[in-house]
Order: C-alpha cells, then structure tokens, then sequence
C-alpha cells in the first residue's frame, strides 16, 4: 500500500529501550547528524547537540538521566533524554536520523518517555526554536501546549512547552 521509504516505520520494527554509556558514540553520531539542519536553519553551528563531547554524553548516559534509545535492525536511529526538577520531567536531545525523520520514530520516543516517567513526574516540558516547525508541529500533536517564549540570542527566540501527564495507574478514571 506504501511505498517503500514512505510512511510510518512498523512498530513492531523500531525497539525503545534505556540507552547505556556503551552507547555514547552512536548517540552522539545520530545527534549530531539530526541537529545539523537547525544549525542550518539559525545559522548557528556552535548549538549545544553539536559540541557536545562523548566524554559529556557518557556522564549523561551513566547518572540519573533517563536516556532512550529507538533502534531499527540494529541501527541506533533516535534518542531522546530526560531529567527531573522536583516533579517535572525536563525533556531534551529528541533526535531521529534525518532518512527516517517524519515516520513517527519521535513521536514514539516521546511518548515512551512520557510513558517511563509518569510515576516521577506530574508535567513534561521542553523547549525548541521558533523557527522549528516541523518540531512545533510534532509537540502540539503530542499535547504539548506553549507556555512562553525566551528570547536567547537575536537570530534565536526559544519556544517552552509543556506537557500535563496522568500519574501511572489513573489513566482511566
């Protein structure tokens, strides 16, 4: 019915699972790899995902952070990371290959966050640049709701947002 190279990964092809120090180098590769468009995009190739170290990655991977993986036949393809601030779920580093970006990898990655950090957390938030669409896009569809805006440079206005998530358990009042 689709093409091939078109349309949503199988879900039953695409693994989530925690990422683990071993995995820095491939993180870091796909990160890098996935944040060179919004680089691009606001003129700025010195952006954080891109000068992060492998050193800085592993201390990320090896303390309290909650780092996800999607892997597709073997191939690490996205990576997502989370920390905590009392009971928000501070969200950052969402990256997807860009030959599988739009086919709902992200949106997976997300949602299996969401999913591992409902008992700990009460709200998820994140932020992107106003100039990201295809990112804005993606986290109003997830529920993700405006909260504010952050001018950090003149080329660069940071979009918050932010998600409200059901405690584990009470899903279905």
């Amino acid at each position: 019915m689709s093409e091939a190279g078109s349309g949503a990964v199988s879900e039953l092809a695409v693994v989530i699972e925690r990422a683990l120090p071993q995995d820095a180098g491939e993180v870091l590769t796909v990160q890098r790899a996935a944040y060179v468009t919004e680089a691009q995009l606001y003129g700025d190739p010195f952006i954080p995902p891109l000068v992060e170290s492998a050193e800085q990655l592993q201390k990320v991977l090896a303390g309290d952070a909650v780092v996800l993986k999607a892997v597709l036949d073997g191939r690490l393809v996205g990576a997502v990371r989370a920390q905590f601030s009392d009971h928000t779920c501070l969200v950052g580093r969402l990256v997807v290959v860009p030959d599988l970006q739009g086919r709902g990898i992200g949106g997976r990655l997300l949602a299996a966050l969401e999913g591992e950090v409902a008992g700990r957390a009460d709200a998820c938030v994140l932020f992107t640049g106003h100039l990201s669409e295809t990112n804005l896009r993606l986290y109003r569809r997830l529920g993700y709701a405006e909260t504010h805006r952050e001018r950090v440079a003149a080329h660069l206005t940071l979009v918050h947002m932010r998600k409200p998530l059901v405690p584990a358990g009470k899903a279905d009042g």
